[in-house]
């Protein structure tokens, strides 16, 4: 990325292959998110019921985690050099600000038909994404409260092509010291919480845009390392084994205080290692067409889950009560439901019409391995699997028919199908 003033021109950088593979896991990430707030919601009664739905979304919370280190990864794999900075804050804006503004607005319809109470200062503060720097209790969590992500993320989009020129011209060494160190810096998190106010440590820890970013530069120093073909890491079947054994883990045993970091590289093993495997043209159960569009939808799925879910309930007189026998897991099985209907209607006369119109376009041009160390073997993440691109197979193996999903010839959209945002 360049700025919109004169600058030295760009070394040339590869053309990334499509990673629907990526847009699959989106959905997984979101199914998480899902699940943690339908157990927090107490929409299941039936003890025996809820106690499945707590073992198994108690850290669902973290699919949070996965967003911001795949867009990390997949920003900094897909940028061009050719873009200047308002190119790509423009294209970030297209992406995000449409679905925003319609849940915002019908968040506010929502308070008005219940006559809660809306401060206009928060509302400003929800409407520019900028809750997230607020600590006061309540306010970053305004209107819409997930939209609290959008506002770390509008950071992390402000500073990437600040940082980008630093990321490519780092030697390996500071990259693979950074790799190691990020996860320390997510730890240290928890003893550092304590110089902040007893009434501020959730939103330091939790909600703080420089602290969240710690997840994004991850994903972002990884794609760079696999760039150029210096990546080491696991397949993905291994990675995913890693995944569920961290996460059953630190659910039943290892304390509190270390499960962003543990998850943070357990996310980051099955990031890079499905990028690897579509890269490669090997096999990935996450980019099958129902999982590639359940993917593009989840953005507007994850935007839209909480407001569904807390209206009916109130509106029913069932907030805070819950449902007993069979009736509470199909509640919750009817919310997905209803929840995905409205994301594909939101993702399909919203999202994909507004990045048209809004998103500045690029020229098309075939796809390029990453670069490829002399002497790689086929034995690790980041090895000959890129030589498998050269191969035409290679950056079409298993895309969909949609630009999110892999690309359908449409040329203004092609950072954006694998971004959460």
């Amino acid at each position: 990325m360049t700025s919109t003033t004169d600058a030295p021109a760009a070394p040339p950088a590869p053309t990334v292959a499509r990673l629907p593979s990526l847009t699959g896991l989106r959905w997984i990430a979101a199914l998480l998110v899902f699940g943690f707030h339908a157990g927090t919601m107490r929409i299941i009664a039936e003890p025996d019921y809820k106690a499945v739905i707590d073992a198994l979304f108690t850290l669902g919370l973290s699919g949070v985690q996965f967003f911001f280190i795949l867009s990390g990864f997949v920003l900094v794999w897909s940028a061009r050099p050719g873009d200047s900075r308002l190119t790509f804050w423009r294209r970030r804006v297209a992406k995000i600000y449409p679905n925003h503004l319609v849940l915002f607005a019908a968040t506010l319809g929502v308070a008005w038909w219940f006559a809660d109470p809306v401060l206009p200062a928060a509302a400003v503060e929800n409407l520019l994404l900028l809750q997230a720097w607020d600590p006061r209790p309540g306010w970053f969590y305004s209107i819409n409260t997930v939209s609290w992500s959008l506002s770390c993320e509008f950071f992390f989009y402000l500073c990437l092509p600040l940082a980008l020129p630093l990321l490519r011209r780092a030697r390996p060494s500071v990259l693979w010291t950074l790799i190691i160190a990020l996860p320390l810096l997510i730890l240290a998190l928890w003893p550092a919480q304590h110089l902040a106010p007893e009434v501020s440590r959730w939103w330091f820890t939790q909600i703080f845009p420089p602290a969240r970013s710690l997840e994004f530069w991850l994903g972002a120093v990884a794609a760079e390392l696999m760039l150029r073909g210096l990546w080491r890491g696991p397949r993905l079947t291994a990675a995913t084994a890693i995944f569920v054994v961290t996460w059953v883990t630190a659910a039943q045993w290892i304390p509190a205080q270390w499960w962003t970091t543990l998850l943070a590289v357990a996310y980051l093993l099955v990031i890079t290692a499905a990028a690897d495997a579509d890269v490669s043209g090997r096999r990935s159960p996450w980019r099958s067409r129902p999982l590639v569009w359940l993917g593009e939808v989840s953005f507007a799925f994850y935007l839209v889950h909480v407001l569904v879910m807390t209206s009916v309930l109130r509106y029913s007189g069932d907030w805070g009560t819950g449902f007993r026998g069979w009736r509470g897991p199909a509640v919750v099985l009817g919310f997905l439901l209803v929840n995905l209907v409205l994301a594909g209607l939101l993702h399909r006369f919203v999202e994909t019409p507004m990045m048209r119109r809004l998103a500045p376009r690029r020229p098309r041009r075939p796809p390029v391995v990453p670069r490829q160390r002399a002497g790689d073997t086929d034995t690790a993440v980041g090895g000959s699997a890129h030589a498998a691109v050269a191969d035409a197979r290679g950056a079409e193996a298993g895309s969909a028919p949609t630009d999110a999903g892999g690309g359908s010839g449409r040329t203004d959209e092609r950072s954006s199908y694998v971004d959460l945002r």
